[in-house]
């Protein structure tokens, strides 16, 4: 079975398009493939900040004034 693809127009820095091509012959796959793994791993770890924040949303909240006080009363600042 054939992978769907869309197909999409970017532009790069010329210094950063001659970069990835060079890594796409360093790597042995295509421009798409590279981006398209660079992409996946970007958006992954979007993905596992969104689920820690998620975990964290019962977590009673302080604010920055009440932490500066906390660090400073425990001689961390």
């Amino acid at each position: 079975m054939a992978t769907l693809t869309k197909r999409a127009t970017i532009y790069f820095d010329p210094q950063i398009h001659r970069t990835l091509k060079m890594k796409s012959v360093e790597v042995s796959k295509s421009l798409s493939e590279l981006i398209n793994d660079i992409v996946i791993k970007e958006l992954s770890e979007d993905k596992e900040d969104l689920a820690s924040f998620a975990d964290r949303v019962s977590e009673p909240s302080i604010s920055y004034e009440s932490m500066l006080k906390q660090l400073k009363a425990d001689g961390k600042i």
